[in-house]
């Protein structure tokens, strides 16, 4: 987990209405992104993650963040995802797993799967800049979303 300044490369992914969802539409949108990789929905961790996230959008709306949900998971199973576990934000599919490539959380093996997200987290202010990210080797370990508020609130 560390800070940086580094400009976040733009991109535009899918949403689960089958929509390109761009970062700058992202960003327009509050003060700051919250970018959640993880690596495929409807698995335990991830499920439990996205949840967490749900039920404390209040949170991140108090603190003018704008978040999204990426994985390299096809839109259409983030759409049956999203609505089985009721999310109420955003998820990105980055399918063709460019955005994770960028920004360098492109799992090469992941229980034998080539080319799936690992857990992370940026946050991303309004000029595009990443002021925080978290990447995580152990997918079954969680981003320190404490630490992500904290950031919010600077």
């Amino acid at each position: 987990m560390h800070k940086n300044n580094l400009k976040a490369p733009a991109f535009s992914l899918t949403d689960t209405n089958g929509e390109q969802v761009s970062l700058d539409q992202l960003l327009n949108k509050k003060k700051c992104v919250v970018l959640l990789f993880f690596p495929l929905a409807f698995s335990s961790v991830c499920t439990k993650e996205l949840c967490s996230v749900r039920d404390n959008l209040k949170i991140y709306n108090s603190l003018n963040a704008e978040i999204a949900g990426i994985s390299v998971d096809s839109f259409f199973t983030l759409k049956a995802f999203k609505e089985a576990q009721n999310l109420n934000y955003n998820l990105l599919s980055d399918f063709n797993k460019e955005v994770s490539e960028k920004l360098g959380v492109l799992n090469k093996d992941y229980y034998g799967m080539k080319g799936v997200s690992k857990r992370a987290v940026f946050v991303i202010n309004r000029e595009g800049r990443i002021i925080y990210s978290e990447i995580l080797e152990d997918a079954g370990k969680l981003p320190d979303m404490y630490k992500v508020q904290e950031v919010l609130t600077d």
